[in-house]
């Protein structure tokens, strides 16, 4: 007779018996043994790819953790027991100094679940992976163990990250901090596998003196216990080719189930952080993906291949063995070898998708389709960036073995030749001819695809199906709407009469935050549209949108042109807000940066198509003729709502503001994922080029408007080009220095800086207060171009704390330029 709480299980084509899963494992928290398995299960898609090919040693707890006053016994253990270790786990044996020893690798899933069911709560790995014929490579990553001292705490740990960041910044490295789960921070930088692990040791040593000298106050160096009290050790030894680190994702072995967990540096920056727990570290995966994503991304070595034999194809070996399944595994990337060939497989695998492939430069760049390919213009479908594949996967079709990567079914849903329009780093344009009988209809098809980065992940695109190949480019239709065609107001065209009036400057609200708000009833609260602000005029037939700072851009965006429409013969003049959003329809401010600053029409309609532009409309500031700026906030939008009735479809819409209820406007615009909220007093009056409290902005993150005045250099792959903006804001008759930004760039906005800022070279800096460290380098430039970041917080020095650039706003100003606060 079988007990209640045991259970056979099939993962991955693998049978496990999973044994005592009641049994309590944390019982501070109650937390069992099916709740630790759940865990190790649900996780493991993103924790494998940090541990994968890496010898795992386990820390066991058989009878559970135990309390502070009884706690459990822990094993730790290296080698496997032959008799109890299932066929299918892959494992590797190494020869150590006085011992040899034969080890899992946490390749699957289901060796993942294995090992949670026999109690292996912490796994630990080392720096460096193992390829074919147990071969150990250079480690492909390097990490400090930053350890609070006793009197010290988490956040002084997060203040030695970021004074760590910068110095492997400057190294061209970009470190990725992960808080340990025990009692500080672990801070990973991805190398590219060139270096032994004794010289990364001895780096990391020389970056653990560096920190310790520039703040003796803060940090220690060295492991002598008596040497660390208030202090953070870095401990730099972990790099040592025998020493291994909990693994991202483990949980630990600690009274509560808290994880070693990645994050992201804002949230480092925050004063509540502390170590998180299993069931919100799930809850943030699902959310958010994985932040550490970009370590195992790119590691130079894989399966036998050293840095110097690295190819297109390294990533896709390293992930198949080309014993056990059918696909082509090649041993080398060819040469580049012309041809424009595509193919699209449908994918039974654990959830069905459809893989998207392209020739180009000898391999097929993939794309894996969760939805398959847009049948529809208007409805982008998730496009996720995978490794490329062999020119041979082009005719692939079959089963993938139970166990292997991708296990299921692969069809040819189409295949063809492409005509290329456009392949850069962050979009590809092409157009596929498939077959008669394939999924594609037999039609031409034209598609883009897009990196959108949404949710912080590089591997996240969108493909938009634009208009038929074969018909005429045209500016994009209006969205249809109730009213007869004889009664339709004619588009805004070249040939309507310009609107030629002085623009209107839009009001400006004030930075506030939730304490602003006392009495609720007296307020309204919106969203907070993560776009460019825009006054929209529709007269006589006519439209004309300007910015804040009064520059047209109706050409820009055309397919608004049907405001003219909706206005229903009305003269009005709106404030709103131009954004464009993501499939989830989510506004997407690093995707409205490809609509700005567009003026040729074939650049315009090409963007129309790929990033279609939405107006959110929230204010009326005229209606036929009536101002109505001295109005309260109540009649005016009772007015626009009146007014514009726009179809649930249309680019233009009039979003919801909530009434009364703070709370609930700022929860939602969080669980929406948007920028914050406005909130705006309800008998308050239209303020027409002022910044006025009775609006009041209250953010999630902190943002500031900066002047450009010189860039710097970069390092390893940016060495000939940006690595660094120096900013500044207007103060007194000039510009004030405020910090530099180095991160948050794509390489397609890199290349139109470095374009737009050489053509405004100057020989002095225009910004005052630049420190000689930050000016050492620099390359001045006439302060003409107005950016936006994402900071921290400001500093006692009121500098920017880790800024991460958002984009120019050709919209704004150097003389609007404000320091937010």
């Amino acid at each position: 007779m079988v007990a209640e709480d045991t259970e056979t299980v099939s993962i991955d084509g693998h049978r496990l018996k999973l044994t005592n899963l009641d049994k309590v494992m944390y019982p501070e928290t109650g937390t069992t043994k099916a709740d630790v398995i759940g865990y190790y299960n649900a996780i493991a898609d993103v924790m494998i790819p940090h541990t994968r090919d890496r010898i795992a040693t386990r820390k066991r707890w058989v009878h559970g953790v135990g309390t502070p006053e009884h706690p459990g016994e822990v094993f730790f253990q290296k080698n496997l027991d032959p008799a109890s270790t299932p066929g299918w786990v892959k494992t590797r044996t190494v020869r150590h100094k006085t011992s040899e020893n034969t080890y899992p690798l946490v390749n699957d899933r289901a060796t993942l679940v294995w090992l949670a069911q026999i109690a292996s709560l912490e796994l630990h790995v080392p720096q460096w992976r193992v390829g074919r014929g147990d071969a150990r490579h250079n480690p492909d990553r390097m990490v400090l163990d930053l350890d609070p001292g006793e009197g010290a705490t988490l956040q002084d740990c997060a203040e030695v990250a970021r004074l760590a960041r910068a110095i492997l910044a400057d190294m061209g490295l970009d470190p990725l901090p992960v808080t340990s789960g025990s009692k500080g921070i672990h801070l990973y930088a991805p190398l590219d596998g060139s270096q032994t692990s004794d010289q990364v040791s001895a780096v990391a040593h020389e970056l653990a003196r560096a920190l310790e000298a520039d703040h003796p106050d803060l940090v220690v160096s060295d492991m002598k216990k008596a040497l660390r009290t208030g202090k953070v050790l870095v401990d730099w030894s972990q790099n040592n080719g025998a020493k291994t680190t909990i693994a991202p994702y483990s949980l630990r072995g600690r009274f509560r189930p808290t994880v070693a967990a990645p994050r992201t540096w804002r949230e480092l920056a925050s004063k509540d952080l502390r170590q998180l727990e299993y069931p919100e570290v799930l809850e943030r995966v699902k959310r958010r993906g994985d932040p550490l994503a970009d370590l195992s991304a790119g590691r130079a070595e894989a399966d036998g291949i050293s840095a110097a034999e690295t190819d297109r194809l390294t990533t896709y070996r390293s992930k198949r063995d080309a014993d056990k399944t059918p696909e082509p595994v090649p041993s080398v990337s060819p040469d580049a070898v012309d041809g424009r060939s595509f193919v699209i497989q449908e994918h039974h695998a654990r959830r069905l998708h459809w893989d998207f492939r392209l020739q180009h430069d000898g391999v097929l760049v993939s794309w894996a389709l969760p939805k398959g390919p847009p049948t529809d213009p208007k409805q982008n479908h998730l496009a996720v960036h995978v490794e490329d594949h062999p020119l041979e996967y082009g005719t692939f079709a079959g089963d993938i073995p139970h166990g292997e990567y991708g296990a299921g079914h692969v069809d040819i849903w189409d295949h063809g030749e492409y005509e290329l329009e456009k392949w850069r780093d962050d979009e590809v344009i092409a157009t596929l001819h498939g077959q008669p009988d394939g999924g594609l209809g037999g039609e031409p098809r034209k598609f883009a695809l897009i990196a959108t980065k949404q949710g912080g992940d590089e591997k996240n695109w969108l493909i938009h199906l634009m208009k038929d190949a074969g018909a005429a480019t045209t500016t994009p239709k209006k969205k249809a709407t109730a009213k007869p065609e004889s009664a339709a107001k004619p588009e805004h065209t070249a040939e309507s009469k310009p609107i030629t009036d002085a623009p209107i400057s839009p009001m400006l609200a004030t930075l506030g935050s939730r304490a602003d708000i006392h009495d609720e009833s007296e307020w309204a609260f919106e969203m907070k549209w993560d776009g460019i602000r825009a006054i929209a005029v529709v007269r006589d037939g006519a439209m004309r949108l300007t910015t804040r700072n009064g520059n047209d851009v109706t050409g820009t965006y055309p397919d608004l042109a049907g405001l003219v429409e909706l206005a229903d013969g009305h003269d009005l003049v709106l404030d709103g807000e131009i954004v464009t959003l993501t499939p989830q329809g989510r506004p997407d401010f690093g995707l409205l940066q490809t609509r700005m600053g567009l003026t040729r029409p074939a650049e315009v309609r090409a963007a129309a198509e790929r990033a279609p532009a939405h107006y959110f409309v929230f204010d009326l500031l005229e209606l036929d003729g009536t101002d109505l700026r001295k109005k309260t906030y109540d009649e005016r939008r009772a007015a626009l709502q009146d007014t514009l009735r726009p179809p649930k479809d249309d680019p233009v819409q009039v979003p919801p503001a909530f009434a009364g209820d703070v709370d609930h406007a700022i929860s939602s615009s969080r669980e929406l994922g948007l920028e914050g909220v406005m909130a705006k007093q309800r008998d308050g009056t239209y303020a027409t080029g002022r910044r006025s409290r009775t609006w009041i902005k209250i953010k999630h993150h902190l943002t500031q408007e900066v002047v450009i005045g010189g860039w710097t250099p970069g390092n390893g792959r940016r060495a000939n080009g940006i690595g660094a903006l120096l900013l500044g804001i207007p103060d007194g008759d000039g510009l004030r220095y405020v910090g530099k930004v180095g991160t948050g760039f794509t390489d397609a906005m890199l290349d139109d800086l470095a374009k737009k800022l050489a053509a405004h070279p100057r020989t002095t800096p225009p910004l005052t207060g630049v420190p000689s460290l930050d000016a050492r380098g620099a390359h001045w430039v006439r302060p003409e171009y107005v950016g936006e970041v994402e900071f921290a917080e400001w500093t006692g020095t009121d500098r920017l704390r880790q800024p991460s650039w958002r984009g120019l706003r050709p919209d704004k100003r150097v003389d609007q330029v404000v320091k937010e606060s």
